[in-house]
């Protein structure tokens, strides 16, 4: 029996004396990060810069907002635990900021921090009226955001933000279109002379009809495999009226002859002019908006929405800027006055570069192919991206809000757009539907998720 009390004595010394006396630490809790709201914020806010900024085209405008999106993602994904960070992803070295392990971040105003300065840098030309409302969203955002924080995590975070979008800042200056607005035009550049090439419009919608950024196509791609991707080649020209070459053109002559009021419509619900609007890619990054809006998604989601169609339309630009400086193939203007009538106006200005293919198509579908992966084939939206704005003054066309049963419908009708506005053929805009949804697919492959 003895012998019993000291076995059971020495057993609970033993255990006492493996007692780990460490005191058990619970968790952080993750910081919920369940409502979109700041994003939408200041992609707003882009939309508006985007459409007011002098300067802006296309081109620049796609390249923007890909940067603009691409900071939004990395300036929150280390604070989510699903998606991981793109860096070593994508073309070009890209290093980022680490974040300092075992402290806390308030991602939110990590954000903020990195869209007021990624978009101020961006867009270097920006009005100081606009500077001003960065300036005001960073700063209602941070004090709403700042509650029973403390005020080194609230240091921490806006230093973190300003921080990751400084290093993109930094890295988009190599990529060749940094400043872009300082030239838009090129008097200089020596245009083909060859039947079938395209001449400076003289019907334009822009102030000079100079080839826009001709060298566009050269520029880095944020993904690597869209710079792989061949350049489509186009139809070849023929003045003979049985080809399939003036099929085309004659198909583009006939239907301006008779477009009817809901066509008119059409045209000029995605025509986006720069001078009037936030340019075509600047409406597939208001599409971004209304999806986030329409799901009721959460923030990560969010970011990784804005950070794909930015990256998608912006490489969509440089592809289709490659193949529109290779083959400098003319508008329908041209052919048809040249071989149907001497005497054709086509319904929308021409834009000063060439057609072949159609950059609607291409970054419509690019955006469309994002947005499907993400949000599904079968989604029903309201595209209210033109809403209360006046009728077009040279037409007197109206805009109205307009419904699709799925993002595709929306890039298709895009593409159609400029078949009615008679400055595209569907050759052109087929073409760039097709090289858009590779280039979308390829955005949508990067390995987004943990």
């Amino acid at each position: 029996m003895k012998k019993q009390r000291i076995l059971l004595l020495f057993i609970v010394l033993l255990f006492m004396g493996c007692k780990d006396d460490t005191p058990i630490v619970e968790p952080k809790p993750v910081q919920k990060l369940d409502n979109p709201e700041v994003s939408l914020k200041w992609a707003d806010l882009t939309l508006q810069v985007a459409r007011f900024t002098p300067g802006n085209t296309p081109t620049f405008g796609s390249r923007s907002f890909g940067y603009i999106g691409l900071t939004m993602y990395e300036s929150l994904v280390q604070g989510t635990t699903s998606h991981q960070t793109l860096a070593p992803q994508l073309g070009g070295a890209l290093l980022l900021p680490k974040v300092e392990t075992g402290k806390d971040y308030n991602w939110v105003l990590s954000l903020n921090a990195g869209q007021s300065f990624i978009i101020k840098n961006i867009y270097g030309q920006i009005l100081d009226s606009y500077r001003k409302k960065v300036d005001s969203l960073e700063a209602a955002i941070l004090t709403e955001y700042s509650k029973n924080v403390s005020n080194e995590v609230i240091d921490r975070s806006v230093l973190y933000g300003q921080e990751v979008a400084k290093a993109i800042f930094e890295w988009s200056k190599s990529d060749g279109g940094h400043e872009a607005y300082r030239k838009n035009g090129y008097p200089d550049y020596v245009l083909p002379t060859s039947p079938g090439s395209w001449t400076k419009p003289t019907f334009s919608q822009a102030a000079s009809p100079n080839p826009l950024h001709p060298y566009w196509g050269q520029n880095r791609v944020f993904v690597t495999p869209n710079s792989q991707l061949p350049i489509p080649t186009p139809l070849a020209y023929s003045a003979d009226n049985t080809s399939q070459y003036y099929a085309q053109f004659l198909e583009v002559y006939a239907k301006n002859k008779t477009l009817t009021v809901a066509e008119k419509e059409t045209a000029l619900w995605w025509s986006d002019d720069p001078s009037q609007t936030f340019t075509p890619p600047g409406h597939s990054y208001s599409l971004a908006t209304i999806a986030i809006r329409t799901a009721k998604t959460d923030l990560p989601k969010a970011v990784e929405t804005f950070a794909r169609v930015g990256m998608a339309i912006a490489d969509a630009f440089v592809n289709c800027w490659k193949a529109k400086y290779t083959y400098h193939v003319q508008r329908p203007a041209s052919y048809v006055n040249a071989n149907i009538d001497p005497q054709f106006k086509q319904f929308w200005p021409e834009p000063p570069f060439p057609a072949f293919y159609s950059g609607h198509a291409v970054q419509g579908a690019a955006c469309a192919t994002v947005l499907t992966d993400l949000y599904g084939d079968n989604f029903k939206f309201i595209d209210n991206s033109h809403e209360n704005r006046p009728p077009d003054p040279l037409t007197l066309v109206l805009f109205k809000n307009r419904s699709y049963n799925s993002f595709w419908e929306a890039a298709e009708e895009s593409a159609y757009s400029r078949f009615l506005g008679g400055i595209h053929t569907r050759h052109d805009n087929e073409t760039g539907l097709v090289e858009g949804r590779k280039i979308g697919r390829n955005v949508n492959n990067l390995k987004w998720k943990k």
